[in-house]
């Protein structure tokens, strides 16, 4: 097999990609220069998902562009919350069977997707999904993030959970490590009402198809949406930038939990130029330092930012994924691709992140996209280039591998 592919397009960065490189850089240290003169001097455990500069895209309960979105606010003491992509595969390619609840509650009027109660329903896989930023910036429902998110949902066919998790310097770590491996735990809690649903009956125990758990005000306590149609057996775990470090340690928190996490499985992650650093720089931190949109003077301020004052590190497990003694061991992780962009300074270490998990006997292909830079298959002002579609493209492929029932694998 081929571990390493080096994948070809048009010539990248272009002039274009140069100039919107320089304007990012300003916005960026412009918004880390308000971040540091105005101190964070208490830990703020509400904490916040989204900056005020960041452009959102508002959720819409009905299939638009072939997908359904929804956002759920799930822990009441922090801000932490999600937004749900549900492809329109669910409903049979049939415009005429999608079901919409516009029952009235007072003043408020729910118009959209709702699943039909006592009726048998497709499974899909859910990819949980954590955006970049570098830990202080980006949000779930940004406009770039719905876009990739949308992308995903169609070309994988899968429910997409995207974290809000909360930012920092207001959240350090773990906030954000937390927000991740709490949205799992809540994704199999769900799992479980909704199985618990299934074998609600007249009181005589017996077994309804697909039957939802309601309480006594007739309202659904498991999320009707992953109710009717997850199937979190088939997890994928999806990082992008600084959210492929935390999709990691989520990762290896799932391989130490175990079955404790049933019906919960994750059977593989995808890790898009994860946002890794140490204390020994590599050769690409040295030769590319100044590279495109995220340069290493940048990214060091954010990690000054999120990580504990009292204990800064490059060395940090949040950090760098290679340092000894990390649990568990690497065998055990399950498998994982990584995308690498060759204009990016924190490629070298992601590429010999990957190198070990091989060592360790896992599937864990490389991805390096020529002449691409940090993010360039997510930023906004790339997202419709023909080499981001690209990569969205091969990462459906392989993730198909591990989503597929059985008798219907897909090889790569």
């Amino acid at each position: 097999m081929l571990f390493t592919i080096l994948l070809f397009s048009s010539k990248m960065p272009s002039l274009a990609v140069k100039l919107y490189s320089i304007f990012f850089k300003f916005q960026q240290r412009y918004m880390l220069h308000n971040l540091t003169q105005n101190p964070v001097h208490a830990v703020d455990p509400f904490g916040i998902t989204s900056r005020r500069e960041e452009s959102t895209a508002a959720s819409n309960p009905s299939f638009y562009e072939g997908v359904a979105t929804k956002d759920i606010h799930i822990d009441p003491f922090s801000s932490l919350c999600i937004r749900i992509f549900l492809p329109a595969t669910v409903v049979n390619f049939d415009p005429t069977t999608i079901i919409e609840d516009k029952s009235k509650d007072g003043a408020f009027i729910y118009s959209g997707y709702s699943p039909q109660a006592g009726t048998k329903h497709k499974k899909l896989p859910v990819v949980l999904q954590f955006h970049g930023g570098a830990f202080v910036g980006g949000s779930n429902d940004s406009v770039r993030n719905d876009a990739f998110c949308r992308r995903i949902a169609n070309l994988c066919d899968v429910i997409v959970v995207a974290v809000g998790y909360r930012l920092a310097p207001e959240s350090r770590y773990p906030a954000a490590f937390d927000d991740g491996l709490k949205v799992l735990n809540w994704l199999a809690k769900e799992a479980n009402l909704a199985e618990c649903g299934k074998w609600m009956g007249n009181g005589n125990g017996r077994r309804r198809a697909d039957a939802h758990v309601f309480d006594g005000f007739g309202a659904s306590m498991a999320e009707p949406w992953l109710a009717a149609h997850g199937d979190p057996s088939r997890c994928v775990l999806l990082g992008v930038s600084s959210g492929a470090n935390i999709a990691d340690y989520v990762a290896r928190k799932a391989v130490e939990a175990g079955k404790l996490l049933d019906p919960v499985k994750v059977v593989a992650q995808v890790l898009m130029y994860p946002f890794f650093i140490g204390s020994n720089p590599t050769a690409s931190e040295i030769k590319l330092a100044n590279s495109y949109f995220y340069d290493k003077s940048v990214c060091m301020q954010t990690w000054k930012l999120f990580l504990p004052e009292e204990k800064f590190d490059l060395d940090h497990p949040a950090a760098n994924p290679l340092i000894p003694g990390r649990e568990p061991p690497l065998k055990f992780m399950p498998p994982t691709l990584t995308v690498v962009a060759e204009q990016d300074w924190m490629r070298d270490r992601a590429i010999a992140y990957s190198e070990e998990l091989r060592r360790a006997n896992i599937d864990a292909p490389l991805l390096e996209y020529k002449d691409a830079v940090h993010e360039f298959a997510t930023l906004d002002v790339l997202l419709q280039t023909p080499q981001a579609q690209a990569c969205a493209e091969d990462i459906a492929i392989w993730v198909k591998k591990y989503i597929s029932l059985r008798g219907h694998e897909f090889s790569y």
